[in-house]
């Protein structure tokens, strides 16, 4: 294997267990006993399912318990806002209107954080163990300030930590910290399964249904994220020795999910920021409203496959110029047969993409809340849903292909140094 390959897995291992390791590192002045018996009766809300893309770094109060999704919140604001604002998409494509760009994000970040962390601190001052112990140790005042910095430091490094993977190892940073993450909570929530098994809360049956659901979920991503559309393409290339036109065929691939994992992740940022705001308070009227955006409930559910749907949409109309490829084909020589070179291709693209991109709204819509709805059903008393299913197998279809691609330079470079 290529050794610059080699050394860039390594890398991201490496940074991937520094990231496990902070998981480890609690915020000073609590109680970590109280805040895992608490988790431990709320694995089915939003708890639970915060916990899950932390890597169980919630449970245990770590520096990293906000993990990465302040930075993805800021980013879709910033999306958002560049849609919206010219300047601010205008700044966008420039080269260095992007470090600016990126600089505000790292700003939009910090205050986030500072906010979460802050009403994360605040809500725990009601927190009591079984016992009646309190979860914080210290004077309240003493803990926000202790804890909204520690969390600050947390987030950051792993938003460093993110950009170093992406830059010097394999694959997406963020997307592999969140992959990680979920990944690291599946031995845990396979042997809770087994204790359920052994004492009887959980039918065999049961499991076998879970794990059908499991597979059968990872079998329709893989065949609906490895599907595209080849639109044909015909090249004019003039042969000289021959004297007559000859025509090379191509085909421009559209896939049929064009935005990826991104809408999940950033419908899972969008839905998730507002509960740990809203934890912090005893308002009954607030309490009400968190208790719609409870992961366990229909309404949940309902508004993640809306935002699923929405960014899908939207991700996609950044992600596709329809515009920039018809002309590349048009100064390259290339034409979609029967359609006209320009505004015609540029519409016919745009229409194709749109039609597909429908079909992959609704496909990452239902498999971020189908599972979570059938397992419902069945009363496991554990959070599972479709959205971690879709996050881990996306991120590691997205991976391999940078892998390969890897291996397909470092073999072009050896045949070019071989004057082949």
């Amino acid at each position: 294997m290529n050794k610059n390959l080699v050394n860039k897995i390594f890398i991201t291992i490496g940074f991937l267990f520094i990231y496990r390791l902070l998981a480890y590192v609690p915020v000073p002045g609590v109680d970590a006993a109280v805040i895992a018996s608490f988790f431990d009766s709320h694995q089915a809300d939003a708890l639970g399912l915060f916990n899950m893309f932390s890597g169980n770094a919630v449970e245990r109060m770590s520096i990293i318990a906000l993990g990465i999704m302040p930075y993805i919140t800021a980013s879709i604001i910033m999306e958002l806002l560049a849609a919206t604002f010219a300047p601010l998409g205008q700044m966008k494509k420039e080269r260095d209107g992007m470090v600016r760009y990126m600089q505000i994000i790292r700003y939009a970040t910090i205050v986030i954080t500072i906010i979460q962390a802050i009403g994360i601190s605040v809500g725990l001052q009601s927190l009591t163990g079984p016992n009646g112990n309190s979860a914080i140790l210290v004077d309240l005042n003493t803990f926000i300030m202790l804890s909204a910095i520690s969390m600050l430091a947390g987030t950051m490094l792993l938003m460093w930590i993110g950009e170093q993977i992406t830059q010097s190892g394999i694959g997406n940073g963020i997307s592999l910290i969140i992959f990680a993450g979920i990944v690291s909570a599946i031995p845990s929530a396979i042997g809770q399964m087994f204790t359920m098994v052994n004492t009887g809360a959980m039918s065999f049956l049961t499991v076998i249904a879970i794990l059908a659901l499991v597979f059968g979920t990872i079998a329709v991503i893989i065949y609906v994220e490895l599907g595209e559309r080849r639109v044909p393409v015909t090249y004019a290339k003039k042969v000289i020795m021959q004297n007559q036109n000859k025509r090379v065929m191509n085909y421009i691939p559209i896939k049929v999910n064009l935005a990826g994992v991104i809408p999940v992740i950033f419908a899972s940022a969008i839905l998730m920021f507002p509960m740990t705001v809203l934890s912090s308070s005893s308002n009954p009227t607030i309490i009400a409203i968190a208790d719609y955006l409870n992961p366990n409930s229909y309404f949940f559910n309902f508004l993640t496959f809306i935002f699923v749907v929405f960014f899908a949409f939207f991700y996609a109309s950044i992600t596709f110029n329809a515009k920039d490829i018809s002309e590349n084909l048009k100064k390259q020589g290339g034409f979609i047969p029967g359609i006209r070179t320009g505004n015609a291709t540029a519409e016919f693209l745009n229409t194709t993409a749109s039609n597909l991109t429908f079909t992959g709204a609704l496909y990452l819509g239902l498999v971020a809340t189908l599972p979570f709805m059938i397992i419902k059903g069945m009363g496991v008393p554990f959070f599972f849903g479709g959205t971690a299913v879709l996050i881990v197998v996306q991120v590691a279809l997205d991976t391999m292909r940078k892998i390969e691609a890897q291996i397909y330079m470092s073999k072009y470079e050896t045949l070019s140094a071989v004057g082949l």
